[in-house]
């Protein structure tokens, strides 16, 4: 009885921040969902006066070259730092609001986030602000704004930078730095804030306090996360878990356990929502503490108020209690339209038959055919000779052993080469061997991807008579948007690992998303334009089976017997697990 009044007593001061940090949440998230949206607005109207829908990866010099895309800049810049002032700042001077008892409203912490904000306002406060956007939610160290804690390092460079020893080690180098310096000035904006001091002396302050306390900081950190795993773990456990466990076990009318399954799981979204939208602040609350401890050279003890009624936290779960019964209720009836148990997702083998064959060959092809692909990708680069073979890489030493480009050669010159065995084949060779049973995406690859072989390339399908089996891509839009205006009938596709703007407007007929930023509203956005959406390359288990449950039209995938195994299997999945693999699509 003594340890669990103890238990409490330590949760008590987190357990009573509750309602005004939810309170500041639900206020600040309104906010910046009306600057977002505003912002995307202006950046709209700056596109359309650029002539342009979107800006791409292949499209990035535009933000330096123009004064549309040198404003988009800017207003960016604004924008990191409105979102450091509500997401970091304000809840700073909250958090240390609530710890000493302090009676100043939301209102004048959001007040306080913006003053001090200005302290960042010089060369110094911009390298931490854009340590705080862009290195911190990368590299997992440090707190980072709500707006960019989904950034990431594509699929494409990260396995570029393992299969490098090179790459790997400055990499590894380059994390190293990063981690010391987050860790060192943990508590900066805290200086700022709470103390009023400039980012230079902030700074210093945050690493002598990390120097003496670093060894509590872990501490302090590691018991921290462990005292929320398990309370997250014991609240899913008693209201998701067994619940859904009986419920299967128990022998109930189909049409009880589909209502009950939709019950308990949307109870769990909600739990999963709750605990996303508290998780940063009641850290921020941890990290406040442990400030003013290193600061004073003890413990700070918290101020505890008296027990108060709250009768708007009661109010407000008995209303999401009454919501989650009603949306129950809805989901139920329209169960089987909103959770379809097969995949529409067609499979795409990369470089012709992924790893399950030798790369950019003839077999490659029959191999994904053999598998159940729909189709297969494959590069395609110009002999010296105008001739076009098949290869990825601006040499052929990975797959051939011969450090010459593909450009400086002949075709009699690259037929002598071997790739496992099997010679380079030609466009027309591929063409050839898939024609009647795969579509062939035929990426634009190298420095040859020009109008000339775009030309040449529509020739040659046209010859065939297979522009209905055949998709024209690149990384290259103004070659995209070439092919499109000059040849309509043929089927053209544009690869992006990054963009903003009205990205499914641009004139293409599938929109080629890196992983990572095939996000559910990106598929619908381009879906919506009567596009369609391809989504590469996911090659991991999880990832391929998160895309298998999206509206996505096509998988581009190394491991293609994996993913159509997947695909079978996702036609045997009960009611719970066709709703939660729904879900994890959408949030």
């Amino acid at each position: 009885m003594k340890r669990t009044t103890q238990i409490q007593q330590k949760l008590r001061p987190y357990l009573q921040t509750l309602p005004a940090i939810f309170n500041y949440q639900i206020i600040t998230k309104v906010i910046l969902a009306i600057w977002i949206f505003l912002l995307g607005k202006i950046f709209q109207i700056l596109l359309r006066s650029s002539g342009r829908v979107a800006v791409t990866s292949g499209d990035w010099k535009f933000l330096f070259t123009t004064w549309q895309g040198l404003l988009i800049l800017v207003l960016g810049i604004v924008s990191l730092y409105v979102y450091i002032a509500f997401d970091l700042n304000a809840m700073i001077a909250l958090c240390g609001n609530l710890l000493t008892g302090g009676k100043s409203s939301i209102e004048d912490c959001i007040k306080n986030g913006f003053d001090s904000v200005r302290r960042l306002n010089n060369l110094r406060g911009l390298l931490i602000a854009v340590y705080i956007a862009l290195i911190a939610p990368i590299i997992g160290v440090g707190i980072s704004i709500s707006l960019t804690e989904g950034l990431y390092i594509p699929t494409f460079i990260s396995s570029v930078i393992k299969g490098s020893v090179l790459y790997s080690a400055l990499s590894g180098v380059a994390v190293l730095i990063f981690l010391s310096v987050g860790i060192a000035n943990l508590f900066i904006l805290h200086g700022i804030v709470l103390d009023g001091l400039p980012a230079a002396d902030a700074g210093k302050q945050s690493r002598q306090m990390m120097k003496v306390n670093w060894k509590d900081y872990l501490k302090q950190n590691i018991l921290y996360i462990l005292t929320i795993a398990c309370l997250l773990v014991a609240v899913s456990v008693v209201f998701l878990f067994l619940p859904l466990k009986l419920i299967s076990v128990l022998s109930l009318p189909r049409m009880i356990k589909r209502l009950l399954t939709v019950f308990f799981v949307l109870a769990g979204v909600v739990i999963s929502i709750l605990a996303d939208l508290l998780s940063i602040p009641m850290y921020l609350f941890k990290m406040t503490q442990l400030y003013y401890s290193y600061k004073q050279g003890r413990e700070f003890e918290f101020k505890v108020y008296e027990r108060q009624k709250h009768t708007g936290i009661k109010g407000a779960a008995i209303f999401m209690i009454i919501a989650v019964i009603v949306a129950a209720a809805l989901v139920y009836h329209q169960f089987d339209q909103i959770f379809p148990i097969e995949s529409n997702v067609s499979i795409i083998a990369h470089r012709a038959g992924g790893t399950e064959a030798p790369e950019n060959t003839v077999s490659g092809l029959e191999t994904a055919w053999n598998l159940g692909a729909y189709g297969s990708e494959i590069d395609i680069q110009r002999t010296k000779d105008g001739y076009y073979v098949i290869n990825h890489d601006g040499t052929f030493q990975r797959v051939a052993g011969d450090k010459r480009k593909p450009q400086d050669m002949t075709l009699e010159e690259v037929k002598k080469l071997s790739v496992d065995g099997e010679p380079v084949p030609t466009i027309e060779e591929m063409l050839d061997a898939s024609s009647g049973r795969l579509v062939l995406f035929i990426e634009l690859k190298g420095k040859t991807a020009d109008r000339k072989m775009a030309d040449d390339i529509v020739n040659i399908v046209k010859e065939r008579q297979m522009e209905e089996e055949c998709v024209l891509i690149s990384l290259k839009y103004d070659l995209i948007d070439y092919i499109e205006t000059t040849y309509p009938e043929v089927q053209t596709g544009f690869l992006t690992f990054a963009s903003f703007g009205r990205t499914a407007d641009l004139n293409c007929d599938y929109i080629g998303l890196e992983e990572e930023s095939a996000t559910t509203d990106a598929i619908s956005s381009i879906h919506k334009e009567g596009k369609k959406a391809l989504v590469w390359t996911a090659n991991k288990k999880a990832s391929q089976k998160f895309f298998l449950c999206t509206k996505a039209d096509g998988l581009i995938t190394d491991n293609v017997s994996q993913a159509v195994d997947l695909a079978e299997k996702l036609q045997n999945r009960s009611d719970l697990d066709i709703m939660v693999d729904r879900i994890k699509t959408v949030l």
